[in-house]
């Protein structure tokens, strides 16, 4: 029977950290490795940011691989969404729980576990036989990536407690999250070009093999003697719910928004997600604790990942496609063409979050890059069949690359700033969840809208090649002012909910009981 549960309040007073044993514990058993020293904590941070980079590049690297894989397997174009849609929908749906199993079971075990799942199912994908078995792998991916996501994201913030540290750790992990899908695209061409579409998915046990082997070794064992149980009613909501929204959104991308498989799970999915926010008022143990999404600065930073997780899709998608079809560049050299926007990312990242959130807060810092992000969306609706890279697509990638990397570091640091070692895991999920299902979403409307686009320019016009060059042209152009649009959204929206000032340090909290 539901009950209310009177939640503890999390502690406000600050204490130093080191003291009273807080150091590589946090509620666990020294699982996060802190405590035998700052070069310990960065090799750990290797580890995490390896395992981060395969789940986030694992979303576009197969983007790339697709034309070979279906003219190898023979599947239709129809089926070929499901190649992305089984692990989004598994990645997206799962990642709650996910966090959940984490702070319940230990995030060094999950950590490791979803690495050892992840590249059992890449290599399965890898020697897929059939469309049918390819499938599966994708959806096995989705599952493993979202126990390891969030056992990542919560072991990094319970091994950089000291805010300096912590400052230089988000501000890598950060740009890791963002740049991610852009060397999905570097990766992923040149696996495809020299060698097969199959080591798209193989180069997998690559990673996972490294972290593997680095996790095993540095992050020590132990888990919290007090596990409460696991809130199934929310589990199965929450699940069904993303499900749903993912779903529909997904067959939004080749159905029309009036269809039942669109509108209906679309509905569906938000009556579950609304279920599920009610439980968790009523659970004794709810999967995703009031005390977690409340904080203002944490739910801005959620809604920011959310925001930016749907436009940076505008980025990817459609500029991969300008530079493929419109100015015939190859896999690689498309790949190639988003490294400076890359490079700009991880110096703004690092730069942001060591001094200018220090210094300023967030307040100013998040809306500035989701501002400088929607202009360089709109500056990339400038580009016609005419546009060279080094004038008309590159200014307006450095541009992204500021902006993002402002925007990622500060969320995905203030997102699980303060949260205490049993909430660690859910709170990490969120930060994945709400990136994932904004992508899915923006990943659909971009496209319908795009799609639009093209159809409208050529009524009336002949097919000729010119024209549906030029309706390609307009389609990007309307997925870009759309994306701005977005940003610009993120922009107001952060402005309103983050407090002003430099954040407070946050307390590094007593361990918890921990099994001997």
């Amino acid at each position: 029977m539901a009950r209310h549960a009177r939640e503890p309040r999390e502690s406000r007073e600050p204490r130093e950290p080191g003291k009273n044993g807080e150091n590589g514990k946090n509620g666990e058993n020294g699982e996060n490795g802190e405590g035998r020293g700052p070069s310990h904590r960065w090799w750990v941070l290797g580890v995490i940011g390896l395992a981060q980079l395969m789940v986030v590049l694992d979303a576009t690297i197969v983007n790339i691989a697709l034309p070979s894989a279906q003219q190898d397997l023979g599947f239709s174009d129809g089926n070929r969404q499901w190649i992305v849609t089984a692990y989004a929908l598994a990645f997206g749906s799962l990642l709650l729980l996910g966090g959940r199993i984490a702070d319940l079971v230990g995030r060094r075990v999950v950590f490791l576990i979803g690495l050892v799942g992840f590249a059992v199912a890449s290599a399965i994908g890898g020697a897929a036989p059939s469309f049918e078995v390819l499938v599966l792998a994708r959806a096995l991916q989705g599952m493993f990536g979202a126990l390891l996501a969030p056992a990542a994201l919560s072991l990094l913030t319970t091994t950089f407690t000291v805010p300096k540290e912590r400052a230089k750790a988000f501000g890598i992990y950060g740009a890791i999250a963002g740049a991610g899908g852009a060397v999905g695209l570097l990766l992923g061409g040149l696996l495809t070009e020299y060698l097969d579409w199959r080591w798209c998915l193989y180069v997998n046990l690559l990673f996972a093999s490294l972290a593997f082997v680095g996790g095993w070794r540095l992050l020590t064992a132990g888990a919290p003697v007090d596990r409460p149980k696991l809130d199934i009613p929310g589990t199965v909501l929450v699940s069904a719910g993303l499900f749903c929204i993912v779903f529909g959104f997904s067959r939004a991308e080749t159905h029309p928004w009036s269809s039942p498989d669109v509108w209906g799970f679309l509905v569906a999915g938000a009556a579950l997600v609304a279920a599920f926010a009610w439980w968790q008022t009523r659970a004794a143990h709810p999967l995703l604790p009031m005390r977690v999404v409340l904080d203002r600065d944490r739910a801005a930073s959620f809604l920011a990942m959310f925001i930016s997780g749907g436009g940076l899709f505008g980025v990817f998608l459609f500029l991969t496609y300008f530079l493929q079809k419109s100015l015939s560049y190859s896999p690689v050299s498309t790949g190639l063409a988003f490294l400076p926007m890359i490079a700009v990312m991880i110096v703004t990242s690092v730069t942001t979050t060591n001094v200018l959130v220090p210094r300023f807060g967030a307040k100013p810092i998040v809306p500035l890059g989701m501002g400088l992000a929607a202009a360089g969306m709109v500056w990339l609706t400038a580009l016609d069949l005419s546009s060279t890279y080094a004038a008309h697509v590159l200014p307006p990638l450095i541009c992204l690359g500021l902006g993002l990397g402002m925007v990622f570091a500060t969320a995905m640091n203030l997102a699980t700033a303060g949260v205490s070692a049993r909430d660690a895991g859910v709170a990490s999920a969120m930060v994945n969840t709400s990136q994932q299902v904004g992508g899915s979403i923006g990943t659909a409307l971009l496209n319908t809208l795009a799609t639009s686009a093209a159809t409208s320019y050529l009524v009336g016009r002949r097919p000729t090649p010119a024209a549906i060059a030029q309706s390609q042209l307009e389609s990007y152009t309307t997925a870009y002012w759309w994306s701005a649009g977005f940003f610009a959204v993120g922009l107001l929206i952060t402005v309103i909910l983050y407090r002003r000032g430099v954040p407070r340090p946050h307390p590094v909290e007593e361990p918890e009981p921990v099994r001997t």
